[in-house]
């Protein structure tokens, strides 16, 4: 007799870690451009350029690149670009340099200030999340391998579900388009500023490949050509879709995918009659990806023997499972008031970036608490100053529903927008409506006792001798076929034949005959 096992592999989350990085720095507007008079916008994108796992710890490399849109004295608008690199080392505790690390992370604050007309001050808050995972092997029994003559071995089986780490890797898609000026637009003299950021991102696993779709915003303002021309802008949905080719991915598969932004491209080109009126996009899409797999197996609970000693080895092994898998989508709206006395024309352009601020677990699920904070920029009567932005946060709250969670749980969240408008009702009050996605994965750590191997001994003859040949039983409440037919050194098919016994379990207080049984090779020695 030997036992079958199986080996189960998996990624195991070892540690998890945060940190907040402080970015602070002064830029000398060049030469080559104008005097400040007023900053309109700041926007901000981090760029990891090195992740180094190392002994409890990880050194994370890369810079902050930003763009300023300001006002110049004489009027009309410039932007001022540049990078604050960073070098920050972070404890994970238990990390060695083979494990997997996964890391995130977001701006959480940029704030752009004129010091004087040549100077402008940027300060940055970035947030970095880290989750260092193994792969882990937990070997368990999942049955025996009897010889003919052994058939009296009794085997007791458990279902074991789990989830396994199917595909973990990094990759990345690319978008590329070209972008028209419409008709009533004057052509580009130069490029004046541009944004580009993601809304409705979905992604899901097909048989052997990852499928992303979602859209990309594009924002821009641009000098026209000629003079006297005002600031021009276009904004453009761009939709995509395309397959990831991943051989490990299958369609029943759960997806747990951070998509960003990692590279950004626009610049202006001249059509096919040689004027300025076309921009070419290039943009570079980086996928942390993680696919799990929820898998049911019979493993081994118990086994014993009437012809034999048979005593199970166990050990303590460790599983994942999945709690829940959803996408909680929350709305959330806010008015505000522009202008502060200019009366406002026009609403440009609306942006948006979700802040997941806390995550509390509560009774059945996951308390998701956060704000939505928006950009807008915006069009004035005032002719001097045609231009303004005005900043607004929108808090929200989300219940994610994940049935037997608690403080142990391992959670991720990953959120997104869907959708965001902007709307004037009247005067200079403006409607702003957001959708955000919560992406939430809920994931609860296993212990489980497992066989991984049997002592065998001779049977204890005095002690079998010592137990009746035939009994009336009755069943206790804590008491199943198994554990009645093993203390009486029966099997549970001889139990049922005896008492003529349907299937299904022992019920509480009915009356059994059991019959003491012994292996056939016992039974020979004796004779």
């Amino acid at each position: 007799m030997e036992l079958i096992k199986r080996q189960i592999q998996m990624n195991r989350i070892k540690g998890r870690a945060s940190t907040q990085v402080t970015m602070d720095d002064d830029f000398i507007v060049p030469d080559t451009m104008d005097d400040c008079a007023q900053v309109l916008l700041g926007t901000g994108e981090i760029l990891v350029e090195s992740v180094k796992p190392a002994a409890e710890r990880v050194q994370i490399k890369g810079k902050l690149e930003f763009q300023v849109l300001y006002r110049k004295e004489e009027g009309g608008l410039q932007t001022l670009a540049g990078a604050i690199p960073f070098d920050e080392t972070v404890n994970v505790n238990g990390l060695n340099d083979r494990d997997e690390i996964s890391l995130t992370w977001e701006l959480e604050d940029l704030t752009a200030d004129m010091i004087h007309s040549r100077k402008l001050g940027i300060k940055a808050l970035a947030g970095f999340f880290i989750q260092a995972e193994c792969l882990t092997e937990e070997t368990a029994a999942v049955d025996v391998d009897k010889k003919e003559e052994e058939e009296e071995i009794q085997v007791k089986k458990m279902p074991l579900a789990f989830a396994s780490a199917a595909a973990r890797r990094r990759d990345t898609f690319r978008i590329q388009e070209v972008l028209s000026l419409p008709a009533n637009k004057p052509n580009v003299d130069r490029l004046l500023w541009r944004e580009m950021s993601l809304r409705g991102v979905n992604t899901r696993p097909m048989d052997g490949s990852l499928f992303v779709s979602g859209e990309l915003m594009i924002f821009l303002l641009y000098a026209g050509e000629g003079e006297n021309v005002p600031v021009q802008w276009l904004e453009e949905s761009v939709p995509f879709s395309g397959e990831i080719p991943l051989s490990q991915a299958l369609e029943e598969q759960m997806p747990a995918v951070n998509v960003r932004l990692a590279h950004r491209e626009l610049e202006a080109k001249p059509d096919y009659d040689g004027e300025m009126r076309e921009f070419a996009v290039d943009v570079v899409l980086e996928l942390d990806i993680a696919l799990y797999q929820e898998e049911e197996i019979s493993v081994l609970e118990d086994i014993y023997s009437t012809r034999e000693e048979l005593k199970p080895v166990y050990e303590t092994a460790q599983f994942q499972q999945i709690l829940a898998k959803n996408v909680c989508k929350c709305r959330t709206a806010e008015k505000v008031s522009l202008g502060e006395g200019r009366p406002v024309l026009q609403i440009l352009r609306s942006s948006g970036s979700v802040k997941l601020d806390e995550v509390t677990v509560e009774e059945e699920g996951l308390l998701l608490e956060g704000v939505l904070q928006v950009s807008l920029l915006y069009l004035t009567g005032d002719d001097g100053a045609p231009v303004q932005a005005e900043e607004a946060s929108l808090p929200f709250q989300c219940h994610a529903a994940a049935a037997g969670v608690d403080e142990n749980s391992i959670y991720q969240v990953i959120p997104g927008l869907e959708q965001l408008t902007a709307v004037m009702i009247g005067g200079n009050s403006v409607e702003i409506k957001g959708v955000v996605s919560l992406d939430v994965l809920v994931q609860e750590p296993l212990n489980c006792q497992v066989i991984t191997g049997l002592e065998r001994q001779p049977l204890n003859l005095e002690n079998f001798q010592k137990l009746p040949g035939i009994v009336g039983y009755i069943v206790q409440p804590q008491d199943d076929l198994w554990s009645i037919a093993k203390k009486f050194h029966t099997t549970i098919e001889t139990i049922r034949r005896t008492n003529e016994l349907s299937e299904g379990p022992a019920k509480p207080g009915q009356k059994l005959i059991l019959v003491k049984e012994m292996g056939a090779m016992h039974q020979e020695e004796e004779m």
